[in-house]
């Protein structure tokens, strides 16, 4: 099917039918103008996409991260032969603990695995990420980015359900395992975009893109906070299980309620359509324009776009892949507080990226500021604010109290980057930008495995306060020197190369659609 007959035109024409690759039939209009989606009736299929889109980053981003948790109770505790506090760190913490031995979270884990072997195994499913951040573009277009998006996602569940069997194995099927799950999800940042380029319309892309891309927030938090407790009450295989199970389930309501483009969708109106399809000032055919590689590739602010991207993956893998064993090793926090402390951070990432997005495009539609000037406020807000935090970290010593909140105001504030380096690649090149967001998330994906390795090194020597120090100073000084080189050789003016329409079309119109574009990708 070519992409001319899978976009179509803004009407609504009964010839349409979208090919099942799987079940190999189509599927016709029915034109259901009163259907009734949870209740609701005429359902504008547009934000039903969105609600699954968001459930579908909720579910991929808590099957991720619930492998953090679950490593504190899968892992052997070191028994300690004498009742002297030598070699511990923040021994005064252990008094505060209650006592609570007959609690499963205080039995003996399954694993003898060392600090090193532990940042292979979190690391490994970027082994398979990154290879299918730039073909996952390729294929979205191709072969459609419903199906890609929806098959990332039960490819990603399938392999969590299968996550304890490969565990008992051994380390590297484990590490396979892992792999094969980050093969999967790599694709689903690329076919989003797609998505949302082909259902949004221009005023109201931040909102949809805001709503979806925080499910990888969200997904943080409820991975956090209940896998701590499922661990603790049925069980560390439990948290794949339950994960792995919702996935699935999320699957089938994808793959039988969202449609590719909004001229396929059997009970779409053709009001919401035209809405769409008028909000996008597109008429007739859309055809995809060939890329312009060599441009690209030879654009030096690409190139500053790579190191600001890799470096706020590198302070947000190091947090997301180790805060667990650090409130576990360092501050002694049982499994359940842990699982709860390690989600708020992220729970205040969720509200304020939605908060800063509104401010964000309060500040660009009032014309009173060029879009460089907003995008270096408030990167410098999303990289200097935690710099500073997690430097803070480093000196505060055995306070959990100010380390938690310095840790939530660091992970709460950066998320003020999705109104910064993150949406620049839509602002340099809006029908590139999901070729620009595969070449820059598919290098600073290298540091879901590179930033886990480099803290398993510095901690192979003991877990002391020292060598977490050494942690959270590289972490500060790598956000300070790509924050820098964010705000001098990055721009988010609209580049030469960035769009293949004819100049004749650029009018006030296409302006306005820059002004609005803020296009929300949470990089991870």
């Amino acid at each position: 099917m070519t992409m001319e007959r899978i976009l179509g035109n803004s009407n609504v024409e009964g010839g349409y039918s979208e090919k099942i690759p799987i079940l190999g039939r189509e599927r016709r209009e029915c034109c259901l103008d009163d259907q009734e989606i949870f209740g609701i009736p005429g359902c504008q299929k547009r934000w039903l996409l969105v609600l699954l889109g968001f459930f579908g980053f909720v579910n991929v981003y808590a099957m991720r991260v619930n492998l953090s948790v679950a490593m504190v109770a899968m892992v052997r505790k070191q028994h300690r032969t004498d009742d002297t506090h030598a070699g511990i760190a923040c021994f005064e913490l252990l008094k505060h603990q209650p006592n609570s031995s007959s609690s499963s979270s205080n039995s003996d884990g399954d694993f003898d695995w060392d600090a090193s072997t532990q940042s292979i195994i979190l690391g490994s499913f970027f082994y398979g990420y990154v290879i299918t951040q730039i073909p996952g573009g390729f294929f979205a277009e191709k072969y459609g980015a419903k199906w890609l998006y929806g098959i990332g996602v039960f490819i990603t569940s399938v392999f969590t359900l299968l996550t304890p069997y490969a565990a008992v194995l051994g380390v590297w099927p484990l590490v396979i395992v892992r792999a094969i799950e980050g093969l999967g999800e790599g694709v689903t940042f690329p076919a989003m975009n797609a998505l949302i380029g082909r259902w949004a319309p221009k005023n109201e892309r931040s909102r949809m893109a805001a709503i979806v891309y925080n499910g990888s927030a969200v997904g943080n938090v409820v991975s956090f906070a209940l896998s701590g407790i499922i661990s603790d009450t049925l069980g560390w295989p439990s948290i794949f299980y339950i994960f792995g199970i919702l996935g699935v389930v999320w699957t089938f309501f994808w793959l039988f309620l969202v449609y590719e483009t909004p001229e396929l969708h059997p009970c779409i109106t053709e009001e919401e359509i035209k809405h769409i399809r008028l909000g996008q000032d597109s008429s007739g055919v859309w055809k995809t324009p060939s890329v312009p590689w060599k441009a690209i590739l030879a654009s030096r602010f690409l190139w500053a776009l790579v190191i600001t991207h890799f470096g706020q993956n590198w302070g947000y893998y190091t947090l997301l892949t180790e805060l667990p064993t650090y409130l576990a090793q360092i501050l002694h926090f049982n499994i359940k507080q842990n699982g709860v402390l390690s989600a708020f951070p992220y729970l205040m990432q969720a509200c304020l990226a939605i908060f800063s997005s509104f401010i964000a495009d309060r500040l660009r539609t009032s014309g009173r500021f060029r879009i460089n000037t907003i995008r270096k406020w408030f990167n410098s807000i999303a990289f200097f604010s935690p710099a500073l935090c997690i430097g803070l970290v480093a000196y505060v010593g055995c306070q959990p109290t100010v380390i938690i909140v310095l840790l939530a105001v660091s992970v709460g504030l950066n998320g003020f980057m999705h109104s910064g380096f993150n949406v620049t690649h839509v602002d340099m090149s809006p029908e590139f930008a999901g070729t620009l967001m595969g070449i820059t998330n598919c290098i600073a994906n290298l540091t879901g495995f590179l930033a886990p390795a480099y803290v398993g090194f510095i901690v192979k020597g003991g877990q002391t306060l020292n060598n977490w120090k050494i942690v959270f100073l590289t972490t500060s000084a790598v956000y300070v020197v790509t924050g820098l080189v964010y705000n001098f050789f990055c721009t988010a003016e609209l580049q030469p190369w960035g769009t293949a329409r004819p100049t004749e079309r650029r009018s006030g119109d296409e302006q306005d659609d820059n002004i609005r574009t803020t296009i929300i990708d949470n990089p991870r």
